[in-house]
């Protein structure tokens, strides 16, 4: 629909007809420019650009989508955005933001993601500046890993040298080779610029089932002691989790140089959820159809989900992954 607009005003502008010969040089000169500046107008009006018009940050819509949005995670929620609006309000930040979260599948993590980039991008997730890689997608074969870390190294520096304020986030670094993060490692520290680029003001998002075990067992060992989930706190968590993503193999972060030199600023955990927040899950999932929440409804699909330990039947296994498929069953 841009181009489809844009198209059809550079075409109206291109076929009005000027009597060259009616003007002296000057005049035409300012009638040439004035064009010029007309179609540039209208071509940075429908075409996203690196600028605030199509960047801003909404610190009050991120904080109101996480209070909303985002069921189950307090830990991760107040993380989030105390450490996206740091960043994003310093003018001049020492390193990019780097951000790892973890938990098990559908706890929230890509998720977070998308909130994220809808409250800086005004295209959100669809922005030409926010790149999405994907181990299985974009890193198939072991045999070419030299070969990604160059490409890897080279879209990052060419996307950042577009646009500054660029966003890349990494899905299923559980699955991605061990040190192929490493070789970004330049790009994450502090540096004013690297070969004349500065990476200061980019966002680096890792995503990664690894670490779920560590923080499924603190939070069941909370449980087991009687004790408010809301009560967990980071430092509850954090230590076991960076040591377990650290010396994990299928982390995607193992024995990373990252993690040795501090490189990412929060290890952001995702808690298993339980029944109340997959409840809250279909209630949203509802709402977001254009449905009545019917609560009658919301449980039958809570209830249909599978709950681990097997005894005490906690938490969901697959979080809230496959609500939507089971509101299709149940509407």
């Amino acid at each position: 629909m841009k181009s489809a607009h844009l198209c059809v005003w550079l075409h109206v502008f291109a076929t009005i007809t000027v009597p060259v010969n009616a003007f002296d040089p000057f005049t035409t000169t300012v009638v040439v420019t004035a064009g010029a500046v007309l179609s540039r107008n209208i071509y940075n009006y429908f075409q996203e650009s690196c600028d605030h018009k199509w960047i801003a940050f909404n610190s009050t819509g991120l904080q109101a989508s996480l209070q909303t949005k985002l069921f189950g995670q307090h830990i991760a929620s107040n993380i989030i955005l105390k450490a996206v609006s740091g960043f994003m309000n310093n003018d001049n930040p020492k390193k990019p933001l780097v951000l790892s979260l973890h938990g098990w599948t559908g706890t929230g993590k890509n998720f977070v993601s998308s909130l994220i980039a809808e409250n800086i991008y005004k295209e959100g997730m669809n922005s030409d500046f926010v790149h999405i890689f994907t181990s299985e997608l974009h890193f198939p074969h072991i045999s070419q890993m030299d070969t990604y870390k160059t490409q890897l190294q080279q879209w990052i520096k060419g996307n950042v040298s577009s646009c500054a304020q660029s966003m890349f986030i990494f899905d299923e670094m559980d699955k991605m080779h061990p040190g192929l993060i490493d070789s970004i490692k330049p790009y994450l520290d502090y540096y004013d610029k690297l070969d004349g680029i500065s990476y200061r003001k980019a966002i680096f998002i890792f995503l990664s089932n690894a670490g779920g075990e560590s923080i499924t067992q603190t939070a069941l060992e909370f449980w087991n002691a009687g004790r408010k989930r809301e009560e967990m706190e980071l430092k509850d968590v954090e230590t076991s989790l960076s040591m377990s993503v650290f010396n994990n193999k299928r982390s995607g972060l193992w024995h990373t140089s990252l993690i040795d030199k501090n490189l990412v600023d929060f290890f952001v955990p995702f808690l298993p959820l339980e029944y109340d927040h997959v409840l809250e899950c279909a209630m949203a999932a509802m709402k977001a159809r254009g449905l009545q929440p019917d609560i009658s409804v919301a449980d039958k699909v809570a209830k249909d989900l599978v709950y681990f330990p097997k005894s005490e039947r906690i938490f969901s296994v697959k979080g809230c992954k496959t609500i939507e498929s089971k509101l299709d069953f149940y509407t």
